[in-house]
């Protein structure tokens, strides 16, 4: 006769449930750290509310940066061309005909570029930066925090070598067990608009005083760009400033007064 099988022990019992239990919790331990878009997004609201601003506005941020990068300094140009079907505005600018011993060859349509580059994205994102900590209050009021103090500031943008930085003054304070305090928003987004904006700004000031500007010259001393200028049917030249290794661009207008044929140039006017 077959000899019946034994049944397991409690001992043999206990023994397999703390098996399971290791390898339970080393697969979450590996579906944790591998596959990290599984984790709940409950961490960067509750716990970093400062990454949580800087996702909410980079890509608005991002997007008006550019904008603004490739229409003349300007997020809504008045005085522009229309360039490969963008809007361009012109930074320095004159209609009138060639006269003689002229003293200047266009007029400068903007005092202060960088700053003024500034002053537009800090217009155009505010209703986003309300509209974020708006959210963000009422994120952190859903998830159970007993007190979610929100005093929301002024806030600027900052053009600055290799980067665009926004920051915020608002203070935000966080209770729940414990108490958590913010005194200030940041982000900061990597683009070199400072370096651009600041060599197109050069640029105005030879053709405002010579007529033309010569794009080699300028690639001389700045080896990291590209840059080109392209002259239009109407004596308006679009140029081109590209950073080289990241693709970001400035692109703005000129025009200057049209010199006639047999009539030379001053001596100082570089080569068109």
């Amino acid at each position: 006769m077959k000899e019946a099988p034994r049944s397991i022990g409690k001992k043999g019992q206990v023994t397999i449930f703390v098996i399971l239990a290791i390898v339970i919790v080393v697969l979450g331990v590996l579906i944790y750290l591998f596959f990290p878009g599984i984790k709940t997004t409950a961490t960067s609201v509750e716990e970093n509310p400062v990454a949580y601003f800087q996702s909410c506005v980079q890509g608005n941020l991002s997007a008006n940066v550019e904008t603004v990068s490739l229409q003349g300094g300007s997020m809504n140009p008045s005085s522009s061309v229309v360039y490969m079907g963008n809007k361009i505005a012109y930074l320095c600018y004159t209609n009138q005909p060639y006269t003689e011993s002229p003293t200047i060859m266009c007029v400068p349509q903007v005092a202060f570029l960088v700053s003024s580059i500034e002053s537009q994205l800090k217009q155009s994102m505010a209703a986003t930066v309300h509209n974020c900590f708006s959210q963000m209050k009422q994120d952190y009021t859903s998830k159970g925090y007993t007190d979610v103090n929100l005093q929301e500031g002024d806030f600027n943008v900052n053009l600055l070598p290799n980067k665009v930085v926004l920051h915020s003054n608002t203070q935000l304070t966080l209770t729940k067990g414990s108490q958590k305090y913010y005194d200030s928003f940041d982000v900061v987004l990597n683009n070199n608009l400072f370096e651009l904006a600041s060599l197109a700004s050069t640029i105005v000031g030879w053709e405002e005083t010579y007529g033309n500007a010569d794009p080699v010259y300028f690639m001389n001393y700045y080896p990291d760009l590209n840059i080109t200028k392209n002259v239009l049917s109407d004596w308006t030249k679009v140029w081109i400033i590209q950073e080289r290794s990241t693709g970001d661009k400035f692109e703005f207008a000129v025009r200057s007064i049209n010199w006639p044929l047999g009539i030379p140039k001053p001596s100082n006017q570089t080569a068109q």
